[in-house]
């Protein structure tokens, strides 16, 4: 094999290396170091403002923007009907792995996520995610 041909090849198997380590997440948002919380949560006003302050904003999870529409018109519903929750299984519910970083891109995305938000949402599902 040529000289040209071995470094062709080398560069490449560098190149998918470096490619292959880049490709993997590393934004995840640890769970909070603040005692669980045991007292009853509330949707309504645990919840909701936080989603409304930190999420259901103009270009995020707002009415016409990305889903779930997390508004507090609809946040309920939403995230109740459509796969989001298992209060079955608390820590494998979408929604708590999404806010933990666990899933995809921590929600909300930049290090806006309140820091209490994880527990609160934990907490609530393991309560059985009510409607209060």
């Amino acid at each position: 094999m040529s000289i040209k041909k071995t470094t062709i090849i080398m560069v490449a198997i560098v190149g998918a290396i470096v490619g292959l380590q880049s490709c993997y997440k590393v934004a995840t948002v640890p769970k909070s170091t603040v005692e669980e919380v045991t007292a009853n949560v509330s949707f309504a006003t645990d919840i909701q403002p936080i989603l409304t302050a930190n999420c259901s904003v103009t270009g995020c999870h707002a009415a016409g923007g990305r889903s779930p529409d997390l508004s507090a018109e609809k946040a309920y519903s939403v995230l109740s009907g459509g796969n989001y929750i298992d209060v079955s299984n608390p820590e494998n519910s979408n929604i708590y792995l999404w806010i933990t970083g666990k899933k995809t891109t921590p929600m909300p995305p930049a290090g806006a996520n309140p820091s209490n938000l994880n527990n609160l949402v934990l907490a609530w599902i393991k309560q059985g995610a009510p409607n209060n």
